[in-house]
C-alpha cells in the first residue's frame, strides 16, 4: 500500500465507523504485506527425507526347540538372533511363528497364512523332531517339509532348512532315513542347510533340561551362533 492509498483508506474510515474502519485498515495492510512477500518470491521447499524402507522379514517356522520351551521367550535362540539382527543387519527383523509340539503337518497347515501375513524374504524351517519322536511316516514327513519349502520359494523367499536327528532306539533304517530326508530336500530344492540344530550341545547332558530333550537357557547363545552361520549369508 502506497501513501496515497493509505490516505484514501483513512478518509474512508471516517465514514464507515471506527470499529469497521480499524478492521478495514488492518486487512488492507495485511493484503499489502502478502503481496510484498509474493513479489519477493518464495523460499525453496526443503527436501523431504526419503521414507524408510519396510524391514525385510525372517520367518521362523519351528517347534518347541525354537519356541523357547521351558525358558523365557527372551532367552531363546530365536530372540537372541533377533537382537543380533537388529545390531548387525539393520533393515531386517525376525518373526517367530514356532509352536511347541508342532509337527510338519501342522507346519504345512499354517505356512501359507504365515507367509501371506508376514511376507518374509527368508523362511527358516525347523520342524520334524515331533514327527520322529512319534514314529510318523518318513514319506509323509518328507512330503510335508517339501510342501513348506515349495510354498516359501513360490513366494520369493529364500529358505534355510534346519535338520534334526532322533535317538537310535527307533531302529537304524528309520533313524538314517529321518536324517537323510533333510539332506535330500536341501539338495533337491537348493536351499541353505543346517544339518542338525543341536549339534554343538548334543553330547553334553548338562545342556538339556530335565526332560533331556529341550536345551537350557545357558546354551541358547550357542544355538544362536550355530544357526547364525547358516542364516547370515541369506541376509544380503
Amino acid at each position: 500500500m502506497n501513501v496515497r492509498e493509505g490516505v484514501r483508506a483513512a478518509s474512508h474510515a471516517r465514514h464507515v465507523g471506527p470499529v469497521y474502519a480499524g478492521w478495514l485498515l488492518r486487512m488492507q495492510y495485511a493484503i499489502g504485506a502478502c503481496l510484498l512477500l509474493l513479489g519477493m518470491g518464495t523460499a525453496p521447499a526443503m527436501a523431504q527425507p526419503a521414507s524408510a524402507k519396510p524391514a525385510r522379514t525372517v520367518l521362523i517356522m519351528g517347534d518347541s526347540l525354537s519356541a523357547a520351551y521351558g525358558i523365557s521367550n527372551a532367552q531363546g535362540w530365536v530372540a537372541l538372533t533377533q537382537e543380533r539382527v537388529a545390531r548387525k543387519k539393520p533393515g531386517w527383523r525376525v518373526v517367530n511363528a514356532s509352536i511347541s509340539g508342532e509337527t510338519t503337518a501342522g507346519g504345512v497347515a499354517r505356512v501359507d497364512a504365515e507367509i501371506k501375513r508376514h511376507k518374509p524374504a527368508v523362511v527358516v524351517i525347523e520342524l520334524g523332531a515331533n514327527d520322529g519322536l512319534r514314529g510318523l511316516s518318513l514319506v509323509q514327513t518328507k512330503a510335508n517339509l517339501e510342501r513348506m519349502i515349495k510354498a516359501s520359494k513360490a513366494s520369493g523367499a529364500r529358505v534355510l532348512l534346519v535338520g534334526m536327528r532322533i535317538p537310535p532306539n527307533y531302529g537304524r533304517d528309520y533313524t538314517q532315513g529321518f536324517e537323510r530326508n533333510y539332506r535330500d530336500l536341501a539338495k533337491r530344492h537348493d536351499t541353505a542347510f543346517l544339518p542338525f540344530l543341536l549339534e554343538p550341545i548334543m553330547l553334553d547332558r548338562a545342556s538339556f533340561q530335565r526332560d533331556n530333550l529341550h536345551p537350557t537357557a545357558a546354551v541358547q547363545p550357542t544355538l544362536r551362533d550355530h544357526v547364525w552361520r547358516a542364516l547370515v549369508p541369506l541376509l544380503d
